[in-house]
Parts: C-alpha cells; sequence; structure tokens
C-alpha cells in the first residue's frame, strides 16, 4: 500500500474516533471519508484545534510541542511581562524559568534581587539562589545558601533542598557527611534519585557490598509501587539497573 494512501487512511480514521468520541454529528465521518486529506485539514481547524485549545489535557500537549520546537518562547513571554509589571511574582517566574533553561547566571541574578526587604529570608527564594549557584557549578556557594537558609527558616521543609545539600557535600570531597544524608534521603526522598545518589557513592567510597544492597532494594522496591510511579523514575531506574551490571561485571 502506498504510503500516501496509507497516511490518508490513518488520518480519516483518527479523525473519524474524534468526531464519534466528540458528540459531533455523524455526518462529517462521510465528509472526511470522501473528501481525504483537504477533508481532514478542514476538520482539525474547526473541531480538533478548538476543542485542544479548551481541553486541560490538549493545551499541556501544545504547550509541551511549542516548548520543544521554541524553548525560549515562554521566557521571553515572562520578561515581557516583566518589563510591564516589575511585580515579585513577575520576577519570580522568570527566575524559575531561566532556572529550568539552564540560565544559571540569570537566575541567580533574578534570585539575589528577589531576596531583599520582606522577601530577605524567603525559603524558596533561597532554594531557588541555591539551585542556581550549584547548577552553574558553584557548589560552596549553593552550600552557603542553604545552610543560611535553614538558619532563617529552621521550620521549612524541602526534600530538593535535602537533596540538593548532599549533593554539594559530594561534591565538595565531605564524603562521610554526604552519606550520612544520602542514608536519610534513601528513606525520605519522594523518588529514586535519593537512592541512587547514595548507592553511587557507596559504590565510589569502595562499599560495593552495600552499594548493591541499595541498588538492589531499590529495583525490588520498585516492582511494587505502581506504574505511574515506575514511569515517572523511569531513568533513575535503569540508571540503577546499569550500576548493578557493571558491579555484577566487576565481580564486586
Amino acid at each position: 500500500m502506498p504510503i500516501v494512501l496509507f497516511l490518508s487512511i490513518a488520518l480519516q480514521v483518527a479523525c473519524a474516533v474524534h468526531v464519534v468520541r466528540s458528540g459531533r454529528p455523524l455526518y462529517w465521518i462521510w465528509l472526511i471519508l470522501i473528501g481525504s486529506y483537504l477533508a481532514v485539514v478542514v476538520y482539525a481547524l474547526v473541531a480538533i484545534i478548538p476543542d485542544l485549545r479548551h481541553d486541560p489535557r490538549g493545551r499541556k500537549v501544545a504547550n509541551k510541542a511549542m516548548q520543544a520546537i521554541d524553548p525560549q518562547r515562554r521566557r521571553r513571554e515572562l520578561q515581557g511581562r516583566l518589563e510591564l509589571a516589575d511585580t515579585v511574582d513577575n520576577r519570580r517566574h522568570l527566575a524559575e524559568e531561566s532556572l529550568q533553561l539552564g540560565d544559571y547566571l540569570n537566575a541567580q541574578e533574578l534570585y539575589r534581587s528577589l531576596l531583599t526587604g520582606m522577601y530577605a529570608t524567603e525559603p524558596g527564594f533561597m532554594l531557588g539562589l541555591a539551585q542556581a549557584q550549584a547548577g552553574g557549578g558553584d557548589y560552596a556557594g549553593a552550600r552557603h545558601t542553604l545552610e543560611a537558609l535553614i538558619q532563617a527558616n529552621p521550620s521549612f521543609k524541602s526534600s530538593e533542598g535535602h537533596l540538593l545539600y548532599a549533593r554539594c557535600l559530594e561534591e565538595l570531597g565531605e564524603t562521610d557527611a554526604a552519606l550520612q544524608e544520602y542514608s536519610v534521603l534513601a528513606d525520605s526522598y519522594p523518588g529514586e534519585e535519593g537512592r541512587f545518589r547514595y548507592a553511587c557513592l557507596l559504590g565510589k567510597s569502595q562499599r560495593a557490598a552495600e552499594a548493591r544492597q541499595v541498588f538492589e532494594g531499590q529495583l525490588k522496591r520498585a516492582k511494587l509501587m505502581p506504574s505511574y510511579y515506575r514511569r515517572k523514575e523511569d531513568s533513575w531506574l535503569k540508571a540503577a539497573r546499569r550500576e548493578l551490571a557493571q558491579l555484577d561485571e566487576s565481580g564486586a
């Protein structure tokens, strides 16, 4: 079957399914079958695209697609909002987007500009600054910021902040202290990254048997979790399997 004909049939079937699911008049199906590509384009313009704009899931998919095509688009929008109104929220959103895009220097500048006046010790802004510092390789600065955060906000709890602090200790060569923090995160962090990093550092510290135990426990635990959790943590679980296979190859 020629690929053009196959694609036409696939698109027609997809549009026909949309007609039924959306409750539109069934004459659309006949128009789609008769009109081939032209009918598919018309139906997409008058039905599918408007539906996507009003469907939260559709908007999410569309936003992801736009982000993949133009990753700087949202930052330009946020920059424009900030230029129109220099508010704390607009500055915060731009800082978060810069951090997400890996523009760590700009993120640091924005978070520092937020940490003034009544927001001088705001924990969310301090955590954002520490994340930007670590992203830029300044682990000593990130550690200092996190310690200042806890000193100013002793009741503040953040699993992401705790993990970042452990990573800072590891990067700064304070292995024993990092292992102590990771051992807590292995049980408390809401995901697999804490366990994975704990096992990896155990392996680097010539504690292969303990590393193996953590990796194996991680994979066994994941099997008992819901499928959505395994999908969400798939990258860390795959990494754990690779590390475990390397331990097997080395005979450790």
